[in-house]
């Protein structure tokens, strides 16, 4: 029987969940009284991953922890693992993303932050350094932050080739490097920018959540502020399939991690009104890759409801039927063990749930 591993990061810290055979234990909070904003589970170190937070402090600020025994003890450098250089004049606000590339790339962890840039690590996280061509990119100047902040908020990679990037800005969009980040282009042909006086730029898009296909590493779906899209080249150019949703206004988008064109979204009325579409607390999920979409509310409340699921606060893990998880900004966390056919809820009254993530562990 596989063990399940389930870390969902809140506004006062950490909680670990462990499930098995459909029965969970939870513990924490690790972290107390700080604010999670991102996790890694790095699964390429073996039958016991290794866990990266991004935590941050009111009093001590912003700080990378990791640990090797699935949170029993955690390490902090003692140098800090994201710092910008002196001569950017910056300083790190938040970590808002920690992805580990495939295995392609062993010992890769990326690091996304606000001020918006990506940094890059070598040993597992452990230290990074600043990817400058993003963060010296010609369009910089006209990055404007969003409602969270000018941030860095998704990372993807790609298993075939560890030269391929792509990132996600708030407010700048979609930029892909195919060199390791050596050279950077915006990528958002497509995508509307309805906020703006010119609705297609080539950047400045608000995108809110990238997810890459299971059996096509060039498909991707994407979450924008005001719609729902696919690209079938990367990334080089998006088609809108937000047909069929009760709003394609959102912020979380995940693929299932076994099944080519089955993907997640969670509707969200409007940018002026944060809540569940239609007050109603459902998942969409799509197998033909954006053709159509189902409402998923088995074992759902029922009645009107108001818990925004934030850009990272849902996910998958490695399972096959996969597990899906949602936590919001209720508290609420929820959990589905069979691909979303139905749910069951794991926890309540929780803090604020930034983020979840998830992964097998035996």
């Amino acid at each position: 029987m596989t063990d399940v591993l389930l870390a969902v990061g809140t506004r006062k810290g950490l909680f670990l969940g462990h499930g098995r055979a459909g029965r969970w234990e939870f513990d924490g909070p690790h972290f107390n009284a700080q604010a999670v904003y991102s996790i890694g589970i790095d699964t390429r170190r073996g039958a016991v991953p290794r866990l990266l937070v991004g935590g941050d402090s009111a009093h001590w600020g912003p700080s990378v922890f990791h640990s090797d025994d699935l949170g029993a003890t955690w390490t902090e450098p003692a140098k800090p693992a994201v710092k910008f250089p002196k001569d950017t004049g910056a300083s790190l606000e938040r970590v808002w993303q920690l992805h580990p590339a495939g295995p392609s790339a062993p010992g890769v962890v990326y690091a996304g932050t606000e001020p918006a840039a990506l940094f890059r690590s070598e040993d597992a996280g452990e230290t990074f350094e600043l990817v400058r061509p993003l963060w010296e990119h010609p369009t910089r100047s006209k990055w404007v932050p969003g409602g969270g902040g000018e941030a860095v908020h998704t990372v993807v990679t790609d298993d075939r080739d560890p030269d391929r990037v792509t990132v996600a800005v708030s407010t700048a969009g979609v930029f892909r490097s195919q060199d390791g980040g050596a050279a950077w282009n915006p990528s958002n042909e497509g995508v509307s920018a309805v906020f703006l006086p010119d609705p297609n730029p080539e950047f400045g898009q608000c995108v809110h959540k990238i997810a890459q296909d299971a059996g096509d590493p060039d498909r991707l779906y994407l979450q924008n502020h005001w719609g729902v899209y696919r690209s079938d080249d990367a990334g080089a150019k998006w088609t809108d399939i937000g047909a069929g949703l009760p709003s394609d206004f959102g912020f979380a988008v995940v693929a299932h991690p076994h099944r080519a064109g089955v993907a997640y979204v969670f509707p969200i009325n409007a940018d002026a009104d944060r809540v569940p579409a239609e007050h109603r607390c459902r998942v969409y999920r799509t197998t033909d890759a954006g053709g159509t979409w189902e409402p998923l509310s088995r074992g759902l409340p029922e009645g009107d409801h108001y818990g925004t699921v934030l850009r990272d606060a849902m996910c998958t893990d490695g399972s096959d039927p996969a597990g899906i998880y949602f936590g919001n900004r209720n508290g609420e966390l929820y959990a589905s063990a069979d691909d979303g056919d139905s749910w069951q809820q794991l926890a309540s009254h929780l803090p604020d749930v930034l983020c979840v993530r998830a992964a097998t562990v035996g």
